[in-house]
């Protein structure tokens, strides 16, 4: 079984990242990840989004092509989720929708905590479209891009500790990574704050293989 994971922003070393951390989560799978180079740098907001969009649905021939079985959004807005949906030979998912149903199917009350302003609106929306507002406490922005997050250094492990904080005290049970550059710091996170965390890169590594199975 082949998964695909298919990054839309133009950064080839979240790409490595992201399918790194999805092999882990699902040996059992070939996990291959492609890099949309016709898209933006991060995806930060709307407007990066439909940016994004044209360069992945321009991949999908060559996903066919290469016997993909399911491909995963590797971006927690879901970067043009329903039009790569839409056109695509096999099942599509999302990271950030896998986040949800994971902690919808723990039983959890779930907080996201994501890079920059401009995400929140777009993450508010999945979450309301996917059913899953009454769930959700609370999307919140660490005031962090995309690709400092990346980098993961202890300034941004210590803020984005301080947001997962918040989050639980509000009442979340479970907090979800907003940004697929937050997957590599899950365990670090945990350490520092005691919170179940979601990151649905692994999520998704695990669901698109069984949505394989099932089409």
């Amino acid at each position: 079984m082949r998964i695909l994971f298919l990054n839309p922003n133009s950064t080839g070393a979240m790409t490595e990242s992201i399918v790194a951390i999805a092999e882990a989560a699902n040996p059992d799978v070939e996990v291959f990840g492609w890099t949309n180079h016709d898209g933006p740098p991060a995806i930060e907001g709307a407007d990066d989004g439909a940016a994004a969009v044209p360069g992945l649905l321009a991949l999908l021939p060559k996903a066919r092509d290469e016997s993909a079985d399911a491909i995963v959004i590797a971006c927690f807005d879901d970067t043009g989720l329903a039009e790569v949906r839409a056109a695509a030979h096999c099942p599509v998912i999302g990271i950030g929708q896998s986040a949800f149903v994971a902690a919808q199917l723990l039983g959890h009350r779930f907080s996201v905590v994501t890079t920059l302003d401009a995400s929140v609106p777009v993450i508010e929306g999945n979450i309301a479209a996917h059913g899953f507002d009454t769930a959700c406490t609370s999307v919140r922005a660490s005031g962090l891009p995309v690709l400092v997050v990346e980098e993961g250094s202890e300034a941004t492990r210590a803020r984005l500790a301080d947001e997962v904080r918040a989050a639980a005290a509000e009442g979340a049970s479970a907090v979800l990574l907003g940004c697929a550059g937050m997957a590599g710091l899950r365990e670090d996170l945990i350490t520092r704050t005691g919170v179940p965390l979601i990151d649905g890169v692994a999520a998704a590594a695990q669901f698109a293989a069984a949505l394989a199975r099932l089409a």
